[in-house]
């Protein structure tokens, strides 16, 4: 059952069950839609897994991505299980969860690649993928009903930075076995081609690092940790010293450091408050604002909103990632205030600084290939992905009624023989709004759109309590809808129009307050589309006197 990822790009999460045995597969958020005003970030809806607590045996995570362990700070709260993934994803867990003051279940540690878990009548091997994080792995597990492969995110880079190439033979010795059922990242099912390799980037950057004159500022996703350590082999062999600017960098970078995945050679760290003191030639930043998120730290610089670093005429500012979409306005915004402040600035995909981390069809297909899955689920993806991918399946000569394309919540049940969509859970979404989880549904979220579409018009009336007469206003207050000073003649007959009803209520409906709402509602939305073709939102308020 996936709990989410199908049909959508983020919060994935998926449920294996046999028996009374559940394996929860990734915990991933996503982040707000624009038509979510005021929503931070979105989760998956876990009803069914909570419904069904007894059955889970664990969580295995394929990689330390915010859309595959954001998640984990809400749901570890309701459900105290033990999690499984590799050194660097626990520990970018650790990090998380200790924001949240959320402890992991003792029984949770890391894995290598090739190591094999058991979770109830599941055994579980992590094999080694490439991707856009260090440590991703890719999930081979095994039951008596078949063999299940899921991929994780993935692409076959064969120079990898860290020269972990994915594990070819791995897939193609399981493949032989015979696999019942292959769970494939669909991401760039639409791309032909092959994705290029980490290290073209990394060329690229050393190219545009040796050139610049002055300052050089790099924004890049702080989980990608290849990119980063690219860029600090590249300051070191032009002569520049490193600093980091953004807190997600910053805890990131020092949770690589401690782990091993990154090193600075000595002399090349410095502290953001020395930079000033060195030649612009010998300095290099690393920040996070690659999506040109508001708050950021490249964003504040960009408008001179930053404490510790300000952008000046001859930077080389390089932002080294693809704008997620939704976020292309952000990233546009940035990247004219970096212009306004002097800065030469590379971005975009002509500038060849930044390589996906998923595969294109031919990985895709190639995956396909050396698995040779009886089943078929595209997952990791928008609908349009998956089609896409399905039909690559198809390509590669898999039987069309062995491919099941499906949406969160699809029941999906296999034997050794038959496989089938059999059903629907509940898999909706969680809207987490500052301290609330959940708390906010679509009926706010309605509201909230047409507030910020068409404002708010709040209608005061008093009405004795004994007679039922209107003995004060109607006072009408607009915010967001008209300003006062210049619609005085609106509002003014909108009063009259308010006065009139009411006045042509029958008087025992006057001391019903509903009716009174209702009645004033009505009559000014019709009044205030008929003058401004707008809805805004109307609030009667009753006062009893």
């Amino acid at each position: 059952m996936p709990l989410g990822g199908l049909g959508e790009i983020g919060k994935n999460m998926a449920a294996l069950v046999h028996g009374h045995d559940m394996v929860l597969i990734d915990c991933g958020l996503a982040f707000p839609e624009e038509d979510m005003p005021g929503i931070d970030l979105v989760l998956p809806d876990i009803s069914y897994v909570l419904e069904n607590r007894d059955k889970v045996r664990g969580i295995v995570l394929t990689h330390g991505h915010e859309d595959h362990i954001g998640a984990l700070p809400y749901v570890l709260r309701q459900l105290n299980v033990p999690v499984y993934g590799a050194r660097l994803t626990m520990g970018m867990v650790e990090l998380k969860l200790q924001e949240h003051g959320v402890s992991l279940n003792p029984k949770s540690r890391a894995v290598e690649a090739g190591e094999v878990i058991r979770l109830g009548s599941f055994t579980i091997e992590f094999f080694r993928v490439n991707h856009s994080i260090p440590d991703a792995m890719g999930l081979i597990i095994r039951n008596p009903v078949g063999t299940v492969v899921h991929t994780g995110d993935f692409k076959f880079d064969h120079t990898p930075v860290d020269g972990f190439v994915a594990e070819f033979h791995k897939l193609a010795a399981v493949g032989q076995e015979g696999v019942l059922l292959l769970l494939s990242d669909s991401t760039n099912a639409e791309r032909p081609g092959y994705t290029p390799s980490e290290k073209t980037v990394g060329q690229t950057l050393d190219r545009i690092i040796g050139a610049a004159e002055g300052r050089v500022l790099v924004a890049s996703f702080a989980s990608q940790i290849h990119r980063v350590r690219q860029v600090v082999e590249s300051a070191v062999r032009h002569g520049r010293r490193v600093t980091v600017v953004g807190r997600s960098m910053e805890n990131v970078v020092q949770k690589a450091v401690e782990l091993g995945y990154l090193t600075f050679p000595e002399g090349t760290w410095v502290d953001v408050d020395e930079i000033g003191r060195l030649p612009a030639h010998q300095v290099l930043v690393l920040t996070t604002g690659s999506q040109g998120e508001p708050m950021s730290a490249l964003t504040r610089m960009s408008t001179s909103d930053h404490k510790k670093v300000e952008i000046l005429p001859g930077d080389t500012v390089i932002i080294s990632a693809t704008a997620i979409p939704g976020n292309e306005r952000y990233v546009a915004r940035t990247v004219d205030n970096l212009y306004r402040r002097g800065a030469r600035v590379f971005y975009g995909p002509q500038a060849g600084i930044h390589v996906s981390g998923h595969g294109c069809q031919e990985e895709l297909k190639l995956m396909l290939n050396l698995v040779r899955p009886k089943f078929f689920v595209p997952v990791h993806g928008e609908y349009r992905h998956l089609v896409h991918h399905a039909q690559l399946a198809r390509d590669v000569g898999m039987d069309p009624a062995h491919i099941f394309v499906g949406e969160n919540g699809a029941v999906f049940e296999f034997t050794p023989d038959t496989g089938a969509i059999v059903g629907q859970v509940t898999a909706g979404r969680v809207l987490v709004d500052g301290m609330g989880v959940g708390d906010v549904g679509n009926i706010v979220l309605r509201d909230r759109k047409q507030l910020s579409n068409d404002g708010i018009l709040i209608v005061v009336v008093g009405i004795d309590e004994q007679t039922g007469l209107m003995v004060s206003g109607p006072d009408i207050v607009s915010r967001g809808f008209v300003y006062v000073r210049e619609s005085e003649a609106l509002l003014d007959e909108a009063r009259q129009r308010v006065k009139s009803a009411l006045a042509q209520m029958d008087d025992s409906h006057l001391t019903e307050w509903s009716a009174v709402k209702s009645q004033v509602r009505d009559t000014l939305g019709r009044f205030l589309w008929e003058r401004t073709k707008r809805r805004p939102m109307i609030l009667p308020i009753i006062m009893e006197v």
